[in-house]
Order: C-alpha cells, then sequence, then structure tokens
C-alpha cells in the first residue's frame, strides 16, 4: 500500500467563477495546531493545521461558510471544533462523534457550542457505527440535527438503504456513498442512493472526496457520471464539502480552488450552483439564509 499523505496543497489558486454569497463547504476536519492540541499517537494521526489555515483556504476561494466534522483523533469532546466555531462568529457549524449515552450526556455544551449533527461511519476506527442509527433518531428528532453516514464502499447502501428510508430525521450520505470510478453506474448500491433521493425528502448525499474515489486522477472524468446522475435526480439535496485538509489519502492532494470549480461546472447554471453551495447547508445545518 502507498505511503499516505498527510496535509492540504497550501498554494489555494482563485477560482476561475467564485462561489455565490453564503456558500458552505459542509466537509472539513480540524487537527491542530498539535503545539495547542496535541493528538494522543495511539488514536491516529492527521495535517498539522490550524483553523487559520483553513480560514486563509475559505477566503481564497470565496466560501463562508463550513460544517466541520470532529477528527476521530481527539475522543468524544474535540476541542479543536469547539474552540474552531466559537471563533467563528457563527459562520461553522458542528458535526460530534459520539455515542448515544455520550450524547444525552454531554447535550448542553455540544447545543451551546454549535454542534448540529452526529457521524456514524463504517470506515473509520470511531466506535460510532450504522448499527446504532435507530438509538440516535429520537433525540436527533427532538434537537432538529442531522445524522451523517460514512461508508466504506457503496455495496454497504443495498441493505442499509431500507433503513434510511425509515428514519424519520435527516440524513446526510458522506462522499457520493463512497462510489468508486472504476465501478458502473448501475451499481446496486448507487441505484439504491439514487432512489432514496428521489423518493424521499430527508435523505441528502455530498459532492465530495472525489478525488479519492477516481480510479484515473485529475480531471477525474470517471467520477462526471456519478456527479451528473445525483445533480440531475435531486439538486434540492445535494451539498458539497471540501474534505480539506485532505488526510489519511492514498491519491495525489487536489487544489482546493480547482475542486470547487470542477463543482460549479458540474452544476451548470446559477440556480444549482446556489442550491449546492448555499440553499441547501443553510436550510439543513441552520445557518441563516445567504
Amino acid at each position: 500500500m502507498a505511503e499516505l499523505i498527510h496535509g492540504p496543497d497550501t498554494q489555494t489558486v482563485r477560482p476561475k467563477n467564485f462561489p455565490p454569497s453564503g456558500s458552505c463547504d459542509t466537509h472539513a476536519h480540524l487537527y491542530g495546531p498539535f503545539s495547542h492540541f496535541p493528538i494522543d499517537p495511539t488514536k491516529g494521526n492527521g495535517p498539522d493545521t490550524s483553523l487559520e489555515d483553513y480560514q486563509i483556504m475559505l477566503d481564497t476561494i470565496g466560501v463562508e461558510r463550513a460544517v466541520l466534522v470532529q477528527a476521530r483523533n481527539y475522543g468524544c469532546i474535540d476541542p479543536v471544533t469547539f474552540d474552531a466555531i466559537a471563533r467563528s462568529g457563527g459562520r461553522f457549524r458542528g458535526i460530534t462523534l459520539m455515542l448515544p449515552e455520550a450524547l444525552d450526556k454531554n447535550l448542553d455544551a455540544l447545543v451551546n457550542g454549535g454542534f448540529c449533527g452526529v457521524r456514524v461511519s463504517t470506515f473509520s476506527e470511531a466506535a460510532v457505527r450504522p448499527t446504532m442509527l435507530e438509538a440516535y433518531v429520537p433525540r436527533i428528532k427532538e434537537l432538529g440535527w442531522v445524522i451523517l453516514v460514512h461508508l466504506t464502499n457503496i455495496d454497504e447502501m443495498v441493505e442499509l438503504a431500507p433503513r434510511l428510508r425509515t428514519l424519520d430525521v435527516n440524513v446526510v450520505v458522506d462522499h457520493l456513498g463512497r462510489i468508486n470510478g472504476d465501478q458502473p453506474y448501475n451499481h446496486p448500491g448507487f441505484r439504491a442512493l439514487l432512489a432514496m433521493l428521489r423518493e424521499t425528502d430527508h435523505v441528502w448525499c455530498k459532492l465530495c472526496s472525489w478525488y479519492r474515489l477516481s480510479r484515473n486522477g485529475a480531471p477525474y472524468d470517471d467520477m462526471v457520471k456519478f456527479a451528473s446522475a445525483l445533480i440531475e435526480t435531486r439538486p434540492d439535496r445535494l451539498m458539497w464539502g471540501s474534505n480539506w485538509p485532505h488526510p489519511n489519502s492514498p491519491v495525489a492532494i487536489p487544489n482546493d480552488g480547482a475542486l470547487i470549480d470542477q463543482l460549479m461546472r458540474w452544476a451548470g447554471d446559477a440556480d444549482t450552483c446556489r442550491m449546492i453551495l448555499v440553499d441547501n447547508p443553510a436550510n439543513l445545518f441552520g445557518f441563516e439564509s445567504g
């Protein structure tokens, strides 16, 4: 296995076409700086970056808001994400990794800290698994939060989709459901994802990390068919995420300016761009309308 790459391209290019005012990066992680927020090496690693680094990137590409997904490295209460949200002036929200019992115990801190959802995963080493989905629903519904679903591969969607359909809360499928560029357009898992988007109103999907899912590399042409299908099916249930700072990447790190340009080309028109980048995140994560 190739050595993993840790860290972003710090020479962010300015997009050829700037995103609309109020745009949101709905998928980023913060890890440091390690001098202030040290990581326990037994819980993994990540790039030694800072909130200031991330803000420089956002300012360069013209994105004003963000949803920070807690990195697994910091355990139950993530001081990095709490700190960033507190210093963002209302521009950032957070997603926690927390077992149902811990969620109840830390609820006041999370709500007051600007968190708006919880993530379950089969991919990361976090202990929060999709087997716990139903256990979260009563509290998530009461709070008006969302559940992020992070899969290892699109195959899992075949069995998971019937459960997601029954949940009475908003559910966001991360990373295009993790369909890979060398998989067929008619993959059963991807068909199940498209059907949920088409037939329900509580299932959403992130256009995110296609650079990792591509098997051809930049400019990621093998991912166009999947992104296009999602946009054609349900643009009012999609959002974009950078996956900054691109941790644990087995492929070359993209430039974040190039990624936002590509997303805007895929969206095609100003109304669809605004829907994906501004309106959908505002509605789902509780930002004021842009």
